[in-house]
């Protein structure tokens, strides 16, 4: 969402942003609207002004005994006071016009995003581990849904019994990987970047996915109920939303959370993509990252956040790159994006296992989230937010199984999750 005020301001830097992202010129729609409002908010304060300044003299009339003039401004009170609820239906028509625009735009990218019309316009900006051969490839190297299968911990076919196509059974020492992958993120994260834990709900309201931005434009991508909740695409929605309608003090910025959840995604738009295996499911988990912070805090914690992400792969050795989204590949709320893309070396391709991402005020003022101004109590300005994965739990297994995999199809553990495996060393085949 936007501050009316800043496109009536800039309205050509508006539109350029826009242009950046793809799309065409709205400031000249937008603030014809925004005129046609402000002309019934104008009547609608002088309408007020009469009323209450013949409420007075109706009073005075009375006093004197003067009845005819007594008559006259009682009408006159009476009719202002018919007349304000068509202007005040007019006026609210024009701001829900304009809302409704507003909220199906995207945000505007910050000015050092590149330029592009999809990823092929993405920039790598960093690889781990430095190395001018790039990341070791396995000889033979098997993909994560056969090493999976082959060890007979990874079931497809029976979560399609139950579920349809794009779900999974993790079982035995698999099921056990995934819940110490996502403890040891979480350990990370609290213990040592400083994120409060959260257990958050799986099920939100409207309210909830607009503050986010997920509502009114991607509805098709999410989950509903058959009453009036959805299930959460991300953690990001809950973790959010917890400062929804607030007003905090500078002086607690910035806040930080986290939470280990499952996801819901329709994944409407995949048809085709990624059949086989984890990489893309309509079920799946992932450990999230929130930080709602100052307007001059965001850019370094957009880095600090990318970094904690980064730090995940790190420890568990896990080859990866960290690419700058262009304009035209970066989602919806963002203003600037960080994609971390992990090594999979049974697709001998980097996949992507984070996107972190500056939102600036863009959900703040979809969710009324502001800030006093220490020093200046009378001074409130909308926060800023960002998100990011810290890492999705999934696709971090599926890492691990074709970084990891032996010659035999076991899968060695990496040393970071041996404490969480009960010191297991190795999954192997279950017997």
């Amino acid at each position: 969402m936007f501050d009316i005020r800043y496109i009536r301001e800039n309205p050509d830097a508006f539109d350029a942003g826009l242009a950046r992202r793809g799309l065409s010129p709205r400031a000249g729609e937008i603030l014809a609207l925004d005129e046609e409002a402000r002309k019934f908010t104008h009547a609608l304060n002088e309408m007020q002004e009469k009323r209450n300044a013949a409420s007075k003299q109706i009073g005075q009339a009375k006093a004197k005994g003067d009845e005819a003039e007594f008559n006259r401004l009682r009408e006159e009170v009476e009719s202002i006071k018919n007349q304000m609820p068509v202007a005040e239906e007019q006026q609210k028509k024009y701001q829900n016009q304009i809302r409704d625009i507003l909220s199906g735009i995207p945000n505007i990218p910050a000015d050092d995003v590149p330029e592009g019309e999809d990823e092929a316009a993405n920039v790598e900006i960093r690889k781990w581990p430095e190395s001018e051969n790039g990341p070791k490839r396995l000889n033979d190297a098997k993909e994560h849904f056969d090493l999976g299968e082959a060890l007979g911990q990874m079931d497809f076919e029976t979560a399609a019994k139950m579920s349809g196509a794009r779900f999974v059974l993790l079982k035995g020492q698999l099921a056990r990987l995934e819940r110490a992958i996502a403890s040891f993120m979480l350990d990370l994260h609290t213990g040592e970047f400083c994120y409060t834990e959260c257990n958050p709900p799986l099920l939100v309201k409207d309210d909830a996915l607009y503050g986010t931005g997920q509502l009114p434009k991607f509805s098709e991508d999410l989950f509903k109920t058959t009453g009036e909740h959805w299930l959460i695409p991300t953690a990001e929605v809950s973790l959010t939303n917890i400062v929804n309608n607030e007003i905090l003090s500078e002086e607690e910025l910035p806040l930080r959370f986290t939470a280990w959840t499952p996801c819901f995604r329709s994944e409407a738009g995949s048809a085709g993509r990624d059949t086989r295996g984890m990489i893309r499911l309509h079920q799946f988990s992932k450990v999230e990252l929130v930080s709602v912070t100052t307007p001059d805090q965001s850019k370094d914690e957009h880095e600090r956040m990318t970094g904690a992400a980064e730090e995940v792969l790190k420890r568990l050795d896990l080859p990866f790159r960290t690419m700058v989204l262009s304009t035209g590949d970066m989602g919806f709320g963002a203003q600037k994006t960080y994609d971390i893309e992990v090594w999979l070396p049974g697709q001998g391709a980097y996949r992507e296992i984070s996107s972190c991402s500056n939102c600036g005020d863009f959900q703040a003022r979809r969710m009324n989230t502001r800030y006093r101004v220490a020093g200046e109590k009378k001074k409130i300005n909308p926060v800023h937010t960002l998100n990011g994965s810290g890492l999705a739990v999934g696709r971090t297994l599926v890492a691990i199984l074709e970084n990891y995999q032996e010659s035999d199809g076991s899968i060695a553990v990496p040393d970071m999750l041996k404490p969480y495996m009960g010191g297991v060393e190795k999954i192997e085949a279950q017997k």
